[in-house]
């Protein structure tokens, strides 16, 4: 079984290079005019896309319903990653990507993790893996 998440964007060059230098993804698909894959697709696992959607483009596939507006949150993406010490890097790296930190590293009572915001104010949990 696979899946995908959709997101829309502003920029595709921009989102594109937060998302390699953020978390180190890499894209798939064929590359199109401007040099990036089209639709704009990253693995986050075996499974798993990360597809993000031109702004102007998202209402076509989100079978009619608006598009929220940018820094409006459905949903909260979450990186697992090992350890406390995981967290902090990975938060660093982001930032140092351009992410917003919205909140900073420490454990609010249900594990060890930050929240950070994309270009475009998707956010982001970086936090434990509770499985591990």
């Amino acid at each position: 079984m696979a899946f995908a998440v959709a997101l829309p964007i502003a920029d595709r060059r921009v989102s594109h290079d937060f998302y390699r230098a953020a978390f180190g993804l890499e894209t798939v698909g064929e590359l199109g005019d401007d040099g990036l894959p089209e639709p704009l697709q990253f693995a986050l696992g075996a499974d798993v896309l990360l597809v993000l959607v031109p702004r102007g483009g998202f209402g076509w596939v989100s079978a009619g319903n608006a598009v929220a507006e940018a820094g409006t949150s459905e949903c909260l993406l979450s990186r697992l990653v090992p350890t406390a010490a995981d967290v902090d890097r990975v938060t660093e790296t982001a930032r140092a990507a351009g992410a917003t930190v919205r909140t900073e590293p420490g454990d609010p009572g249900w594990g060890y993790c930050s929240t950070v915001a994309d270009p475009d104010g998707h956010l982001w949990m970086i936090q434990t893996d509770p499985t591990a």
